[in-house]
């Protein structure tokens, strides 16, 4: 648009109908983990399947998902027999889905009686089968054992939902009235936002609208085309280990990259990743170019918009069948697992290439279900997340994780969650000393304790809880998070990071500890005040400031100058 100021109006009145799509969404949805947690996803594409604008709260997990899964849709659903009022469903892992419990929502918006753009939704529901409820079958050898699979199926037209499909659905879940009340809420999410685009192109006109959106995409590319003509040119290499796959526990897996600069473009090449395994933790192509696409977005502007325009100037290659882009029947429901893996390697290969960004690794999302173990159905699905790595210059956030696909702030509140579950949360608390040392101290990574007042199924899917978060540049590692039993007598109990429907009796406690976040440089070159004021707000103890520090304090807190000099010279001759 040759009006800069139109221009930019357009694109934030995009941005604003898929974020009111969201919220609607949110707000008309069952399930606690949406009502809650605000975990929601609403975006706007073209009939070509680009993405045009996504909410706030869409993750890249997401809105790859539907840009991907658009013309697989379109594919079965020729657009000329589309017609107003038409919505379509699907949650098929090997054709731009994620795993079975996330579902995907398209409507079209016509001109002039043809299908040019469609508004999207995406929402993991409470339940759609599988062995375990709340769609975590952490040891699924095959992805039947997950749950209902949906090919791109017609859910909604003018005249309703399809009964049918809607009598399906509720026959495959243990929580039907929440499913079919997220469906329903995904389905006003699209409504609204294609009511929104309508508006826009009686505004603006079918020709100018269009021509805004392609400038819009054009500039976007440029900026991305610019930001990586900053890093020096080359092909970096790396890779990241995964733990286990939960049925073979002395079996760890590699995800690899290379990773070349040039030209103002990247190439990430995942040859050599191990190949897919019939076990959960593989990831489906959608998610690990969201992946890919997120960690090379974190070394750039964040002012950049997320749209096609930056996915012009990446080549993601995922090889298929490896376990970055799994085929039928393998499992996808563990995807975060390869997904993250994928994404550290790819971290590590931009700190050599740009140093003054480098990160080291952090604990990630560690995700957890607890629910009844018969009927009447409830289920608690939840994560909590790790340290981030350090960065060159800052220490790493405590408790935040890094993740492609969600964020703290969906974490649900404590209060609203217990009061439909029967468990209280007793504590919440960061792990002191769980950040790795370093010039760059890691973030810390959290303690979480639910007693429960009912037996319950306990379902996790944990990974960098046997190997810890690694630290660059001489930093160290951050600790080993871990899931655990408290028993009513005061036991403990280490639990395995990948378990499925472990029984707990009324009384017992179950604990969820993520590990925190990799250092960077050594430990001895971080400023003593930064050591001093670290244990003053309980994130170190003094013994690990004497240990790891070399920081000596004397007991009224103070440092003792003397032992600190001769510590650090020890720890540097």
């Amino acid at each position: 648009m040759t009006d800069t100021l139109t221009a930019e109006v357009l694109r934030n009145a995009l941005s604003v109908a898929a974020e009111e799509a969201s919220i609607v969404v949110v707000r008309s949805a069952y399930s606690t983990f949406i009502v809650e947690g605000s975990d929601a996803s609403a975006a706007i594409l073209d009939k070509q399947g680009r993405l045009i604008a996504h909410s706030v709260a869409t993750t890249l997990m997401n809105s790859m998902a539907l840009s991907v899964a658009l013309p697989c849709v379109i594919e079965d659903f020729p657009l000329e027999s589309m017609r107003p009022g038409d919505v379509f469903m699907t949650n098929d892992a090997y054709r731009g889905g994620i795993h079975t419990n996330d579902l995907l929502v398209f409507r079209p918006v016509f001109v002039d009686d043809q299908v040019e753009y469609f508004t999207a939704t995406l929402i993991h529901v409470s339940d759609l089968g599988g062995i375990s409820a709340g769609g975590m079958a952490t040891l699924a050898n095959e992805i039947f054992l997950e749950g209902l699979q949906l090919p791109p199926v017609r859910v909604a037209t003018a005249a309703g939902t399809d009964d049918q499909v809607i009598r399906i659905l509720a026959l495959n879940s243990r929580t039907p009235d929440k499913v079919l009340g997220d469906v329903r809420a995904l389905i006003a999410g699209t409504a609204v936002a294609a009511s929104r685009v309508d508006e826009l192109l009686t505004e603006y006109g079918p020709a100018e609208f269009r021509q805004g959106i392609d400038d819009y995409l054009d500039h976007t590319e440029q900026r991305t085309r610019t930001a990586l003509s900053q890093f020096h040119g080359g092909t970096y290499r790396s890779e990241y280990v995964i733990d286990d796959d939960g049925i073979h526990p002395d079996t760890s897996y590699k995800v690899r990259v290379a990773v070349t600069l040039g030209d103002g473009k990247a190439v990430l090449d995942f040859e050599g990743t191990d190949a897919q395994v019939p076990a959960a933790i593989n990831s489906s192509l959608s998610q690990s170019l969201a992946a890919a696409v997120f960690a090379v977005r974190c070394f750039l502007d964040p002012s950049i918009p997320m749209n096609d325009g930056c996915l012009r100037v990446l080549d993601v290659r995922l090889p298929e069948g490896s376990l970055l882009n799994a085929q039928s029947p393998y499992p996808c429901g563990g995807r975060f697992i390869p997904c993250y893996a994928a994404m550290e390697a790819i971290w590590q290969a931009l700190s050599d290439a740009f140093p003054e960004r480098a990160i080291a690794a952090s604990g990630i999302l560690q995700p957890f279900t607890i629910a009844a173990h018969d009927a009447p159905y409830w289920i608690h699905l939840a994560y909590d997340f790790g340290g981030a790595g350090a960065r060159s210059g800052r220490d790493g956030p405590d408790a935040t994780g890094i993740h492609f696909g969600l964020g703290r702030n969906s974490v649900p509140q404590v209060e609203p969650v217990e009061s439909r579950c029967p468990f209280v949360v007793e504590s919440m608390e960061y792990v002191a000393d769980s950040g790795g040392a370093g010039r760059w101290r890691g973030g810390l990574g959290t303690r979480t304790v639910f007693r429960l007042h009912a037996d319950a199924h306990i379902t996790t899917r944990g990974d960098r809880l046997l190997n810890a978060p690694r630290g660059r540049d001489g930093g160290a590692a951050g600790a080993l998070g871990g899931f655990y039993r408290l028993t009513a007598d005061g036991g403990k109990q280490r639990l395995p990071s990948k378990m499925n429907n472990e029984r707990f009796q009324v009384g017992e406690a179950f604990v969820v500890e993520t590990s925190g976040g990799g250092g960077i440089g050594q430990p001895a070159a971080r400023d003593v005040e930064l050591v001093l004021r670290d244990v003053a707000d309980g994130r170190v103890t003094a013994a690990a400031a004497a240990r790891a520090y070399g920081v000596v304090l004397t007991p009224g807190g103070e440092v003792d100058e003397e032992a600190t000099r001769a510590s650090r010279a020890a720890d540097n001759p």
